[in-house]
């Protein structure tokens, strides 16, 4: 129900905007994450980091968008939580020497550290490009094309999870590790 749950805000926001374009679409995408995280914060008792930055980008950009009527605002949330993303992970590698993924992941996954440190290095990588597309396409493309591209544009993340997961499968081998 969770994965569903994931989807829910942009199936919505696409809908709402074939329907009645971009400024309805941009309240349909925060009345329908802000339910979401209601319900998620109904099952869990806690919203995570991730959740709590994602709600407040979309609350602002959006609220940006609507009072000034201008799409370019919802259209670069991506790549500011993107960037933002890359960051935090650059600075607590690199800079605070934290491994953020296996602080959050570490007792759900017993990776050996360097497994740990490229995973971090590839989910860095990861979010610099959908930072970067996101920009692109939003930029370069009309809205209605930068719609699309964050509807299908799921597959990228659909190949980066299920590329880690390949890539951790073969370091996890349930208890046993190889190194």
């Amino acid at each position: 129900m969770k994965q569903l749950l994931d989807f829910l805000p942009i199936i919505l926001f696409f809908a709402a905007y074939k329907l009645y374009g971009i400024y309805v679409a941009t309240g349909v995408l925060m009345a329908a994450t802000t339910a979401q995280m209601a319900i998620l914060y109904f099952i869990d008792r806690k919203l995570s980091t991730m959740h709590k930055v994602t709600l407040a980008l979309i609350l602002i950009f959006g609220t940006l968008t609507l009072v000034l009527q201008d799409e370019r605002f919802i259209k670069w949330k991506p790549t500011v939580l993107y960037g933002a993303m890359a960051l935090a992970l650059a600075v607590a590698l690199w800079g605070m020497r934290k491994n953020v993924l296996q602080l959050m992941l570490g007792t759900q996954l017993i990776l050996p550290q360097p497994v740990w440190h490229r995973l971090t290095i590839a989910w860095i990588g990861y979010c610099l490009f959908m930072a970067t597309i996101n920009a692109y396409v939003a930029v370069y493309f009309s809205t209605e094309q930068w719609v699309n591209f964050k509807l299908w544009g799921y597959v990228f993340p659909l190949i980066f999870l299920v590329g880690q997961g390949v890539y951790i499968s073969r370091h996890w081998q349930g208890d046993k590790l190889s190194r």
